[in-house]
């Protein structure tokens, strides 16, 4: 028997379109986050398994297998946090890094070490953190106070808040990655000899005290064989609150050689105006400058004009090929381990 009702072409399709926008809708509202089952929840009022989160990473396993997952309910949490070598493959994740925030205040000018001034410190391979802020409150006067250190293998952070003001963000040693991040600081504030790509973070640059001026980068790579180094690809470096109003009383660069052959790479990133012309700075007098790798490419913003940047041996403007090497895939072998993640993650260039 025929069917007494025959729907159109235009019909169908518009039902279709129905069904895909449904689909889409509903793949929209389901974040990364929201599919992720943590294991525990710390939370400060009770309601999770644990008040702290040393607790909770104390609890793990000691032959976990696969990835643990960590649930930091809102709240600020004081407490200075070891993730140590045997906790490998974790992920912690919060509710942002305006409202789960891990905070502490060590320092160097109070007698502490300076690796362990870190409020959060992670020694464990395949860890992953998201939607959290780690902070520093020790302040300019205290020298250096590290919010969030990194001695670890194929780490990454997402939507993460590093604040501090000098030596905010070591990051020390391993294949390290960092995406959609908000870093703040003042003096040498991302540090390290780590191999990092910093990809869509948003640099934030804050007001000294008044003898000093601001630092981005003082990468430590210490020999010419070394594969470290520092890649901040499609950044903003911007000035805070606290320095927008004042930026013209104090020098700002990107970047000076803690060790001999320092390398830091600035590409596709706008700068801002406060930027000093020369771009980079001496860590003391020539040491360093004829065998680190600085380097330049396709920047945009006011501060970004290169005519007037030093004239070291080892700094250039690189053209399009050289810039490849560094991104992702070939500076960081990073199409196993991040697509394995489940991160964002931009392998090539983006201009």
């Amino acid at each position: 028997m025929e069917s007494t009702f025959a729907p159109s072409f235009h019909v169908l399709l518009i039902v279709a379109l129905l069904c895909i926008a449904m689909v889409m809708n509903i793949c929209a509202a389901t974040s990364p986050l929201s599919r992720l089952t943590p294991h525990l929840i710390v939370a400060k009022d009770g309601s999770g398994n644990f008040a702290t989160i040393s607790e909770a990473l104390n609890a793990m396993p000691h032959k976990y297998t696969g990835r643990y997952v960590i649930y930091l309910k809102s709240g600020i949490y004081e407490e200075n946090v070891v993730v140590t070598q045997r906790m490998v493959n974790v992920t912690i994740y919060g509710d942002g890094y305006k409202k789960s925030i891990v905070t502490g205040n060590k320092n160097c000018k109070d007698g502490v070490q300076l690796p362990d001034t870190a409020t959060f410190a992670i020694l464990g391979n395949g860890f992953m953190a998201q939607y959290i802020g780690f902070r520093n409150t020790a302040g300019p006067i205290k020298k250096q106070a590290v919010a969030l250190r990194v001695n670890a293998e194929h780490a990454a952070f997402l939507n993460c808040l590093m604040e501090g003001y000098q030596d905010t963000l070591y990051a020390n040693s391993g294949k390290q990655f960092y995406r959609d991040c908000q870093i703040i600081g003042t003096i040498d504030f991302i540090f390290g000899d780590g191999v990092a790509v910093f990809q869509n973070c948003n640099i934030y640059m804050r007001k000294p005290l008044k003898n000093q001026q601001n630092v981005v980068t003082a990468q430590g790579k210490k020999k010419n064989i070394d594969s470290t180094g520092f890649i901040l690809q499609n950044c903003s470096f911007l000035a805070d609150h606290t320095f927008e109003r004042e930026k013209g009383k104090f020098k700002s660069y990107l970047g000076r050689p803690w060790k001999l052959y320092s390398r830091t790479i600035v590409m596709e990133s706008y700068i801002g105006d406060f930027i000093s012309p020369k771009g980079w700075l001496e860590y003391n007098g020539t040491r360093g400058i004829k065998t680190l790798f600085y380097a330049e490419f396709n920047n945009r913003g006011p501060g970004s004009n290169t005519s007037g940047r030093v004239t070291w041996p080892g700094y250039r403007v690189i053209k399009r090929k050289e810039a490849m090497r560094f991104t992702v895939g070939p500076f960081l072998q990073g199409e196993a381990w991040l697509t394995n993640l489940g991160v964002p993650v931009h392998f090539g260039l983006f201009t």
